[in-house]
């Protein structure tokens, strides 16, 4: 015996039913089942939407099946309130200190050497480093480290000058740039040229 046949309303309500988005929330429950029933009881004067259940994305809406789990913390971070701002609860981050304040900014600068010298180490070091003193084209006169073995400076000399202090040595902040103006760079030097202003060695 054939199945029997629906009647022709049915069939449109079922249809309009089916070619709504996002209607059910889930496919077992009992207010889709409640709602399922009330249309099929009630015809749509509306002429049906030609179209049909492809895929889950017409049932389910996209935000319910790709949406990110809440995260969760036992203390939540809690924004200041208006009258804390207003008595002054937020407050910039102090600035850096530069090491090299003479340089306002700069990486090197030009400058005339006034006398050198030599300086004792701080404990536990020992040793004489040399140094130099410095009169910038800014007027800042300053105190700066000779690196390496040797040196051809002497008063008058037009030297470079960069940030970076000599960590043994109180109140050297400077260093002089070797193989740059009037410093010539350390003769006979292999390893670490490039620091020392040292040319590379012909080779035989």
């Amino acid at each position: 015996m054939p199945p029997p046949t629906p009647s022709a309303g049915v069939i449109r309500s079922l249809r309009h039913f089916i070619s709504r988005p996002y209607c059910l929330s889930s496919p077992l429950s009992t207010s889709s089942k409640r709602t399922f029933s009330l249309l099929c009881r009630t015809p749509h004067t509306t002429p049906p939407l030609r179209r049909k259940l492809t895929s889950v994305q017409y049932i389910y809406p996209p935000s319910s099946l790709s949406s990110p789990s809440r995260k969760f913390s036992s203390t939540p971070y809690q924004n200041a309130t208006l009258n804390q701002v207003r008595r002054g609860c937020r407050k910039g981050k102090r600035a850096r200190k530069t090491t090299s304040p003479a340089l306002v900014g700069r990486p090197q600068m030009k400058g005339v050497c006034l006398k050198t010298g030599i300086t004792k180490p701080k404990k536990p070091n020992s040793g004489e480093r040399k140094t130099a003193r410095i009169r910038l084209t800014n007027g800042a006169v300053v105190t700066g480290y000779i690196p390496g073995e040797g040196h051809n400076i002497q008063q008058h000399s037009v030297v470079l000058i960069r940030g970076g202090r000599a960590q043994d040595c109180p109140g050297v902040r400077y260093h002089l740039v070797r193989g740059a103006l009037d410093l010539s760079g350390v003769g006979n030097r292999i390893t670490s040229r490039s620091k020392y202003g040292t040319k590379k060695p012909k080779s035989a």
